[in-house]
């Protein structure tokens, strides 16, 4: 199924104006940055300004102030026009990353809202290019993007004014003329050409994500399969691709800012034009005319940032698209709150049915499973025993029949005791960079040192973790790499002991342990399997021996089988 977060890139004005939204309570200190941004380039006109009001008076301009004075309001311009900067840039950057801890934790929730099953088809390199480079884009937006809008908006029509009242309105709306130009179509047209290769280079950094994330964890598996070389060669070639892709989007806005370039020379030239008109003709002093020109001539900096926002939006936009879209996107299935809750002594299926898209995996199955009962079941790879497990936690809607908890309705339980009475151990387990109990106490948080160890010695891994340099202190490496397989997966197992929930489901639990191990787990799960409903997916004859009912799925359909001897 297409992922909701794929496709076409919704348009900039909605993204933005979603972003917007986004500030909430920090609102107040973007209008303080503008307000400090728009009187910090009114003391940076000031400056030129002063000096040309100074010009205007050698030129016989009547003019109230001395020559000191103008003196000494250019400086305090300057002076104050470095202080408000430094205001305004803090603010910026203050919301910036305000804003971004806040994102963060929206797209923590989101992903715990769409795990596990809108997870799992997508790709790990592109989510984490999500909650990584695109958030960080979107420092641009929150700190470089709508104060210096504002401050466009704010100082064109200051400019505008002071031009029309102290010099002339000819020159005022020959100025405005050029801040309209610079500020809407220039942009406009540079966006549209950015568009299109912006969603293009976030799709294709995102993919190179994946795919070198996927190179990093499988090296040793690339090693031995000798593939080093197509996978260096794959490796080269996408970033080459990227690469191109970058080179595009640069051409693209050096183009864009040389044609700013050349249109704020042709209105600097034609407001020069307007004001020598009118000081020939006499409908202008030449002080006044001086005035306007050096007002007009230092009010471009503010739009000419507008100009330039498609260059650095375009990529921002297209991380805040990939982002809101995240956020977005609806689970597969909604929590259900204020609902029962049974005694989890019983889970049973009737005539349970799921497809994927089109393709049918479960036909009708029929299975049940008591408190102190282990059942099996068994069936080729891709018969539908994973997906069986995962609808019984209810991961998505199932297609047909019933998925019932003590007679009670898998869509009538609360999404909580579900969860905190059903675990699911899988094939593989995800080992976080912390200490061994650290990784364990994440099943139980409150569990003491005797609990954690009576866990593992169930999963057969303490006297393992024994031999570690500092035991269950020891720190696990990234990803789990100084740990075998199967002794990641004996790590979750002691996971699900020490939970205590009164349903286990186990998928392939002994498929990477060797035969030693697999007993020890077989007997864990009899000896304390008395109190708990066990139901148990392998290949293995010798790990279904272990249970007191068998059933093999094929078609979709559930047999009850003989078991084993």
């Amino acid at each position: 199924m297409k992922s909701q977060t794929e496709g076409v890139r919704q348009s900039g004005g909605r993204i933005m104006a979603r972003l917007i939204v986004l500030l909430g309570s920090l609102s107040y200190v973007m209008v303080f940055a503008v307000f400090n941004g728009f009187l910090g380039y009114v003391c940076a006109m000031g400056v030129t300004v002063s000096g040309a009001v100074a010009v205007a008076k050698l030129l016989g301009e009547s003019v109230a102030l001395s020559y000191g004075a103008l003196m000494g309001i250019a400086i305090g311009c300057g002076v104050a026009r470095g202080l408000l900067r430094y205001v305004e840039q803090y603010c910026n950057h203050y919301i910036a990353f305000r804003i971004l801890a806040v994102l963060r934790d929206k797209i923590f929730g989101a992903l715990r809202r769409l795990c596990p099953a809108k997870l799992e088809g997508k790709q790990k390199g592109g989510i984490i290019a999500t909650i990584t480079a695109d958030i960080e884009t979107l420092e641009v937006f929150y700190a470089h993007t709508i104060s210096p809008v504002c401050i466009a908006l704010s100082v064109s029509l200051a400019v505008f004014l002071f031009t029309g009242f102290i010099s002339s309105w000819y020159i005022a709306l020959t100025a405005l003329a050029g801040y309209l130009v610079i500020a809407l179509p220039l942009p406009l047209i540079s966006a549209a050409k950015l568009r299109a290769p912006g969603v293009a280079y976030r799709q294709e950094f995102a993919s190179f994500n994946a795919y070198y994330m996927d190179s990093v964890k499988g090296v040793r598996d690339v090693l031995l399969s000798g593939s080093v070389g197509a996978r260096g060669e794959e490796i080269d070639r996408r970033t080459q691709a990227l690469t191109e892709k970058t080179r595009l989007i640069k051409r693209l806005s050096s183009r864009a800012g040389a044609l700013t370039a050349l249109t704020i020379s042709f209105f600097i030239a034609a407001t020069l034009a307007v004001a020598a008109a009118l000081t020939l003709t006499g409908a202008l002093s030449a002080g006044r005319a001086v005035i306007g020109i050096v007002a007009v001539f230092g009010s471009f900096g503010p739009v000419t940032a507008i100009a330039a926002l498609p260059s650095n939006l375009n990529q921002t936009l297209a991380g805040g698209d990939r982002v809101l879209k995240l956020l977005d996107e609806a689970p597969a299935v909604l929590p259900i709150e204020g609902g029962r809750e049974p005694e989890f002594d019983e889970v049973r299926t009737r005539a349970l049915c799921f497809a994927y898209e089109d393709k049918q995996v479960l036909r009708g199955v029929d299975i049940a499973a008591k408190r102190g009962e282990t059942v099996g079941i068994a069936g080729s790879s891709g018969c539908g025993k994973s997906t069986f497990l995962k609808l019984l936690l209810r991961f998505w809607h199932r297609g047909g029949g019933e998925i019932e908890y003590d007679g009670t309705s898998i869509d009538e339980i609360n999404t909580a005791a579900l969860l905190q009475n059903v675990t699911m151990v899988s094939q593989s387990t995800y080992l976080f960079n912390e200490s061994v109990l650290d990784n364990l106490l994440i099943a139980k948080p409150d569990a003491t040192r005797a609990e954690v160890e009576e866990a593992c010695a169930m999963a057969g891994i303490h006297d393992f973790i024994l031999t570690l340099p500092q035991g269950y202190d020891s720190r696990v490496a990234a990803l789990g790499d100084n740990l075998s397989a199967g002794e990641q997966q004996r790590l979750g197992l002691a996971r699900a002991f020490l939970r205590g929930s009164k349903i286990l489901l186990l998928d392939e639990p002994t498929s990477n342990v060797d035969s030693v191990n697999e007993g020890i787990i077989l007997r864990a799960l009899e000896k304390h399997g008395s109190d708990k409903s066990v139901i148990l997916v392998s290949h293995r004859l010798s790990t279904l021996s272990a249970a007191d009912r068998i059933y093999k799925l094929e078609g979709g359909v559930a047999h009850e089988q003989k078991k084993p001897c």
